[in-house]
């Protein structure tokens, strides 16, 4: 990652929700992570939302149709980022075990540093309706392509030893993930000391002939 990369990523970090505007539909979409995360999508209330946001329930509506349009535009947004993650180290120069360290490393360093935000994008993916949800797995399908994409490349390079390229994709993706699911700010160690753990973790996975 270059350092015009590692300034854009602080000041995305810096910045949470900042493409989320007015200024209230923000505080709202705020409110809802912290709710979803709390409580689960399916117990909470529009009204749980607006008063985390410190607005009224009618206020909610002005921005936002329904609970599930919030939910939406939380998946779509964390998803996006996410692909771009892996998108950018996919398109990267380097080995494959180069490439694949960094989406690792920063795909894992989000879900750490975010990690409130990650465990409703991750794991509410099946309360959004039939509507909604296509979109999303297209998301997915295509952060998934990304990690496949570096994978072959190892395997093709003689990099990498992986008999099944697809079902050590689904391990790497959910490995990352699930830090999302334990991670805690008080823990002994920071999201880049995750990253960089998960990083030599995978290599080691796919049988990286030159780790770092």
């Amino acid at each position: 990652m270059t350092q015009d990369e590692r300034v854009e990523d602080q000041a995305i970090d810096e910045m949470p929700w900042a493409e989320v505007t007015p200024d209230a539909a923000r505080r709202l979409l705020v409110a809802a992570v912290e709710a979803f995360a709390e409580r689960g999508y399916h117990a909470t209330t529009t009204r749980d939302i607006a008063s985390r946001a410190g607005m009224s329930p009618a206020a909610l509506y002005i921005h936002y149709k329904t609970k599930e349009e919030l939910l939406l535009r939380i998946s779509r947004i964390g998803h996006e980022k996410a692909l771009a993650i892996l998108r950018r180290a996919a398109d990267g120069e380097g080995s494959a075990a180069d490439r694949l360290a960094e989406a690792v490393r920063s795909f894992v360093r989000w879900h750490a540093g975010h990690h409130t935000t990650a465990r409703v994008v991750q794991y509410e993916l099946d309360s959004l309706g039939e509507e909604h949800r296509p979109a999303i797995v297209e998301l997915r399908r295509r952060s998934d392509n990304a990690v496949r994409e570096i994978i072959n490349d190892g395997v093709k390079a003689g990099e990498f030893d992986v008999p099944d390229v697809p079902g050590t994709t689904v391990a790497v993706l959910s490995l990352c993930i699930d830090v999302a699911r334990w991670f805690n700010t008080e823990g002994r160690r920071t999201p880049d000391e995750v990253g960089a753990l998960y990083a030599d973790l995978v290599l080691r996975m796919v049988g990286a002939r030159s780790q770092k």
